[in-house]
Order: structure tokens, then sequence, then C-alpha cells
């Protein structure tokens, strides 16, 4: 059996002087609602360059997302199996 899928993330960024906060929102098909947040904080000697502070806390957002999606699925294989489950990082 061959299935396609879509998942969807949402991103939300919030710029405030010299620090950005990225949230990342995923709603997986069977309701898992999994949020993953990264910050972003300029050195006062650097230019501001906003662009830059959206890129390094939206991919933080997301590795934390990765994480917590990952503990998820530790969680529900546990579920199954009634065994510890431990996913290699």
């Amino acid at each position: 059996m061959t299935a396609t899928k879509q998942w969807s993330i949402t991103v939300d960024i919030d710029e405030q002087e010299d620090a950005t906060l990225a949230t990342v929102s995923l709603r997986t098909p069977t309701g898992h609602d999994v949020t993953g947040v990264g910050e972003a904080h300029r050195n006062p000697l650097d230019a501001s360059v906003p662009e830059i502070g959206d890129e390094l806390a939206v991919s933080r957002a997301l590795r934390n997302l990765a994480e917590r999606l990952l503990h998820t699925t530790e969680k529900d294989i546990s579920g199954v199996t009634g065994e510890p489950a431990h996913l290699h990082r």
C-alpha cells in the first residue's frame, strides 16, 4: 500500500528590539498537537538584520519541534508495545 500525506506546520515570528521568538506548531492527523519554540538574540555590536534573527529563531524552533515529535513517537511506540522506546537522535 502506498500513500501520500501532507502535514502542515504553522510558523509564528515575534520580533521585539534585539530578540526574536519563533513558535512552530504541528497537528498530526491523529490529533497530536506538537509545538516547538526557538529564540534568537542580536549582539548589540552587530548590525540589525531581521532576516537573520528570523532564520535562527525558526531553525531553533524546528529543532525543538523535532525533538518533541520524537518524544511523542517514543510514547506512542511504548503504548503499542508495552516496552520503553528510545529513538536515536
